[in-house]
């Protein structure tokens, strides 16, 4: 299908490739001629203020990817097809400009404006649009393409496409590979004497039962996460903190002891692993190439794939640090504090630095669900985290996306707080998950 643009920009060629290519599964080339766009007797777009060929799907542009600057958008929302739009025009065959409302969404246009940080330094959910106007738990770019392709095929009944294939990704966070083990003795001492002092005689009662071989770690549950992969044919990516020292919010294991490398190498040999960078490294780039090198020397191979934790990071700063840092695919679109779409979309996507007005090689995969945002921040019950993953699962799968989750480990053990989240993990992949396959 050849694409006719009257403003040729690395924004439009960015937001039209990824939507007409990558979701709708359309081959196409882009022109600004004129006369090559007239003389095309195939399917044809022209994104253009007026319709330049009766026979063409015309969209009509709001300005927004002709711009070379980042200033704040008046935008009000409207409804299409059951979902809400915004930038709406003129345009023949469609009442909005798609290209521009996804290019604001997925380049994360927002974030780049002045904007108010949560409690942790972060971009703050409240400040979206999506979170604003209520479609924070629609992937509703991916919904607007479901749409347009439907509208092309109408128009253009023999265009062909490549339909993609729904996918289902679970991702692990290690921030603690132990409860108790390899902890060390000062770490163990101090944490019986709290557990004594708040008269939770059962927990110390376990510590010591773990400490002295007579029962399993809590938080290993390394095999029963591997029977499950097995069993439904997934595969996983598992991202392990390794601050070299264990303060604030990064309290993980010494990475430097053989029974955390002998973990990390462990899944290094079956699975996609990557750098967790902890929250020292945000602030210092010099340790984030540090632990990126420490997972490198243990598993003997590339570090190419990354999740901050805590989903600490700033735009367009931090994103610039993992392409420095020769990380390839990050994990962190998302929310820390809230489920749902950040980005508002399910389907991987290059990262476009807005700053820079350039499309780079860090691939974005965003993630729609965690479980620590599910328990702690939105109180849900097990039983409602299994309905939430099963509404993601649904509608992730109807607009033919990826669907990416994180979990930790913490969870799935038989500690008193993650009481049924297991067996919920358990029933989502036995009753939604199975049937993929």
């Amino acid at each position: 299908m050849l694409v006719y643009c009257t403003q040729p920009s690395p924004r439009f060629d960015y937001i039209a490739r990824y939507l007409l290519e990558d979701l709708c599964g359309f081959e196409i080339s882009i022109t600004s001629d004129i006369h090559l766009f007239n003389a095309d007797q195939g399917p044809c777009l022209c994104y253009a203020e007026k319709n330049l060929a009766p026979v063409s799907f015309h969209i009509s542009p709001y300005g927004l990817l002709a711009e070379e600057e980042i200033k704040p958008q008046e935008i009000k929302t409207e409804g299409w097809r059951g979902h809400k739009t915004f930038f709406i025009t003129n345009g023949t065959d469609l009442p909005f400009d798609i290209f521009s409302a996804s290019f604001f969404l997925v380049s994360r246009y927002e974030e780049y404006l002045p904007n108010e940080k949560d409690m942790y330094g972060r971009y703050a959910h409240t400040n979206s649009l999506a979170y604003k106007n209520d479609f924070l738990k629609l992937p509703l770019v991916n919904c607007w393409v479901m749409e347009l392709r439907r509208l092309l095929l109408r128009k253009f009944p023999h265009l062909s496409y490549q339909r993609r294939a729904f996918s289902f990704v679970p991702t692990y966070d290690i921030d603690m590979a132990w409860t108790y083990l390899h902890k060390g003795f000062l770490r163990n001492a101090a944490g019986f004497a709290k557990t004594l002092l708040h008269g939770q005689w059962k927990q110390a009662v376990k510590r010591i039962d773990v400490l002295t071989g007579k029962r399993n770690d809590p938080y290993d549950v390394y095999e029963w996460l591997d029977a499950l992969h097995l069993k439904y044919s997934l595969r996983p990516h598992y991202f392990f903190l390794l601050a070299k020292e264990a303060r604030g919010y990064d309290t993980n294991i010494d990475p430097e002891k053989k029974e955390m490398k002998d973990l990390i190498s462990y899944h290094s040999m079956g699975y996609t692993v990557g750098i967790h960078p902890s929250w020292q490294s945000g602030d210092e780039m010099e340790l984030l190439e540090k632990e990126i090198s420490s997972l490198k020397n243990i598993t003997g191979g590339e570090v190419t794939n990354s999740r901050f934790h805590y989903i600490r990071f700033c735009l367009p700063g931090d994103y610039r640090k993992l392409t420095g840092a020769g990380i390839k695919d990050d994990f962190s679109m998302g929310y820390g504090d809230i489920n749902g779409f950040r980005a508002s979309v399910s389907t991987p996507f290059p990262w476009y630095d807005l700053g820079k007005e350039k499309i780079t090689e860090l691939t974005i995969h965003p993630f729609c669900w965690m479980d620590a945002n599910s328990h702690y921040e939105q109180a849900y019950s097990p039983a409602q985290a299994y309905l939430e993953l099963k509404s993601y699962h649904e509608i992730i799968k109807k607009t033919e996306g990826e669907m990416n989750i994180i979990s930790h480990n913490s969870f799935f053990s038989d500690e008193p707080e993650f009481d049924g989240w297991k067996k919920a993990y358990e029933i989502f992949l036995d009753e939604v998950v199975y049937w993929d396959l």
